[in-house]
């Protein structure tokens, strides 16, 4: 802003805002914690609600460019000046508590440490891990702030505030989503006050917790100006500051802004840094990382210029990933629950995701144009190699096996044929049609009857006679036209899974009914089964026989980047592959995720490095 437009803009505030207490020429540094950029024309101070709508409308109607800070904790400045009106709330009800007999009104303005302080005194708590964390009450809602598992978000009833034109907005808590350093409270939306609920403690004890969270960050972050952490953890396994750490950029420099030597997730200000130093810094940051673990940092700190966020993502670009979910097979339900748990895990680890509910076996425009695909399609042409036969004519990168192997893993008879070959035990088993359902001699009940294009333990029948056997038929031929008969192996479950030709540590299952079944692996509704990983009743030995057997499936068949391959141990402990998943399950409940962690991390860690492996065989040009 040219002097002149400035005092121009200065004049008609104090013309029409005679009251509004006003600043000129307002150094970014003693503004915000990190003391970054140039100098803020004008800054304003309403008094209250009126004065603030006031001021808004006065804004809006001129084309006025507005910003409203808090305690600046986390903003990083600009170094040109700031061509608008700075809002600061202050004043008067901005910056007070009011306690009520079950709740707290609280005005935006309110630093978190006094709001955290002020409630133990009067008996109200449950937030002090929160006292020791920088920055007013608003810019804490916004992005939904937490440590050590506590997050604001929990404790809110109604948040009151304006929208940019200078119109009141009231919302209820319940209708914002509280993600993690993230809400979707509208961007246009200036929060002015909350009403809080917080659960009653002991004020003694609550007060010695803020002390105790204090302490602790006092010796946990560097000293010296910063904005905080600069980068969104990637997950509670994948903090920033650590994978920052291990790719070698404690004291990296741009400038004057240096990687904290004490904590690689702090930038700090030697001395006067600038805008374009925080901006190179943090792009060789998300660089280093995003190189060495495929993770793509996203900023935690606000830049006040938006071209900002966009120069420090455009130095390391993250690839496209188009999530397929749904399908039109029977297990659609869990195929969207697995593609929104992997849509959700790759968007933490920083990538640009599209989930897309496929209902037909075609390809949308969004997939064709998609720097890799991850199916997570459960059944019929997601699995059976349908899908991947389009996904590979269209010359495109996929995480997963491949139309051919896809089509044998999915088809339970050739797999079987398939072990037999590889001399992989298995149980005894047949073919069974409408026209031919007589059994085989030596083939005695008990028996599973299953479609063999199928999963989830849908259309599985366990009959323990013949009279059992012909009852089911009728409903078994619902689910294919050829069924597969196998004997009925009872003993403990396990299930083994390979992620990139690693083998993972082997999960014993116990249902709550004897049979893993549909209800068991999703619904519940007869008692929780147990995932006992390292198993408890099998010995090492038998797992890492089975290990060996899954292992060589996988090779046989020539899988990639996925398969988990599931057994049965007789009362001998001779672990009998029943058939292999080339696209199994990704929800919370789900058997991959779950041997991952044990041995390697996060759902983001494995959903990255299927990713990878996937971007890994794109071809050069597209």
């Amino acid at each position: 802003m040219t002097a002149a437009n400035l005092l121009k803009l200065a004049e008609k505030l104090e013309g029409s805002f005679p009251d509004l207490p006003l600043k000129y020429n307002v150094s970014w540094s003693e503004m915000t914690w990190l003391g970054v950029g140039g100098e803020i024309g004008i800054v304003a101070e309403p008094t209250d609600d009126i004065s603030l709508a006031a001021l808004l409308r006065f804004c809006h109607r001129r084309k006025i460019p507005v910003f409203v800070i808090g305690g600046g904790s986390n903003i990083v400045g600009m170094d040109e000046t700031f061509d608008g009106v700075m809002i600061r709330l202050s004043q008067n009800d901005f910056v007070r508590i009011k306690a009520g007999n079950h709740h707290l009104t609280v005005g935006a303005g309110v630093r978190l440490s006094d709001l955290v302080e002020t409630a133990a005194r009067r008996g109200f708590g449950g937030i002090a891990p929160l006292a020791p964390i920088p920055g007013t009450l608003g810019g804490a809602l916004r992005m939904n702030a937490g440590a050590h598992g506590v997050t604001i978000g929990k404790y809110v009833v109604d948040i009151c505030g304006y929208d940019l034109t200078g119109m009141a907005v009231a919302i209820d808590a319940r209708d914002v989503r509280w993600d993690y350093r993230a809400t979707t409270i509208p961007e246009d939306v200036i929060i002015t006050g909350v009403i809080m609920q917080l659960p009653a403690v002991d004020r003694e004890g609550e007060l010695e917790q803020i002390a105790a969270a204090k302490r602790q960050r006092r010796e946990h972050d560097p000293s010296g100006r910063s904005a905080g952490c600069v980068f969104k953890n990637v997950s509670p396994d994948d903090p920033a500051g650590r994978l920052i750490d291990e790719a070698g950029l404690k004291e990296c420099c741009c400038g004057a802004a240096l990687v904290s030597n004490k904590h690689a997730n702090f930038i700090i200000n030697r001395k006067h840094a600038s805008e374009k130093d925080i901006v190179c810094l943090m792009s060789r940051m998300r660089a280093a990382v995003a190189e060495r673990t495929g993770f793509y940092l996203r900023p935690e700190v606000v830049f006040f210029n938006p071209d900002d966020l966009a120069r420090v993502e455009a130095a390391t670009p993250s690839p496209t990933v188009a999530v397929l979910k749904g399908g039109g097979s029977s297990e659609r339900e869990i195929s969207l629950l697995s593609g929104a748990a992997i849509g959700a895990a790759l968007i933490n680890a920083g990538y640009r995701v599209e989930e897309i509910d496929l209902k037909t076996c075609k390809l949308s425009e969004a997939v064709l144009s998609a720097d890799v695909i991850f199916p997570a399609l459960h059944g019929g042409w997601g699995e059976n190699g349908g899908i991947q036969r389009l996904l590979e004519k269209a010359g495109l990168s996929f995480v997963g096996c491949g139309s051919k192997v896809s089509e044998l893993v999915f088809d339970k008879i050739r797999s079987k044929k398939l072990m037999e070959q590889e001399a992989i035990p298995t149980p005894e088993w047949t073919v069974i049609t409408e026209s031919d359902a007589a059994l085989p001699d030596g083939l005695e009940f008990p028996l599973v009857v299953k479609p063999p294009r199928d999963g989830s333990t849908v259309g599985v029948f366990i009959v323990n006679d013949r009279s059992e056997y012909e009852k089911i038929l009728p409903e078994a031929f619902k689910y294919d036209s050829e069924l597969l008969a196998e004997k009925f192996i009872r003993g403990s479950e396990i299930t083994v899974a390979i992620v990139n030709d690693d083998v993972l540590p082997v999960i014993e299952i116990v249902p709550p009914t004897g049979f893993y079944d549909y209800d068991a692996k999703y619904l519940h509704k007869n008692g929780e089964t147990q995932y006992l990983c390292p198993p408890v009743t099998v010995s090492p030995e038998i797992q890492g026989r089975a290990a060996e057997l899954a292992l060589k499936f996988y090779r046989a068949a020539n899988c990639r980047d996925l398969l988990r391959v599931d057994f049965m141990l007789d009362k001998n402990g001779t672990p009998y592959m029943l058939e292999g998943n080339n696209i199994p399950g990704f929800t919370s409940s789900s058997l991959v995720p779950k041997a991952f962690r044990q041995s390697k991390g996060s759902m983001e860690k494995l959903c990255t490095e299927l990713v990878r492996a996937a971007l890994k065989r794109r071809p050069a040009l597209k």
